[in-house]
């Protein structure tokens, strides 16, 4: 739970910082998180899904998170847990690290 709070907490700073104004903000939710989240597997199997899709679907990181959360929940997941977690781990530290990088830099920081 604590890696995907992360993961969107700095995702959606990630997003705040390079929002022009408020509309701005709401355009990564509406054409990203939401395709992903119907690809994620967060309504139904992935194992429903015709090869091609199931194949899209593994790459998608939200079906990752979405597993992690079966598994701590109901102990059931459709993908590898270990690889989950792995894959969760390496995001947050990636994203962690250009968050910094853009404080850094104060790029579009009023001061």
């Amino acid at each position: 739970m604590l890696l995907t709070t992360a993961i969107f907490s700095l995702c959606g700073f990630i997003n705040a910082v390079f929002a022009r104004n408020f509309d701005d903000v709401s355009i990564i939710p509406t054409f990203v998180l939401t395709p992903l989240t119907y690809l994620g597997g967060v309504f139904y199997s992935i194992d429903l899904l015709p090869p091609f899709w199931k194949a899209v679907s593994m790459v998608n990181p939200i079906l990752h998170m979405v597993s992690a959360f079966r598994y701590g929940i109901l102990g059931v997941s459709e993908v590898n847990i270990a690889l989950a977690l792995a894959l969760m781990v390496i995001t947050a530290v990636l994203l962690y690290l250009y968050c910094v990088n853009l404080l850094v830099d104060g790029r579009r920081i009023r001061g």
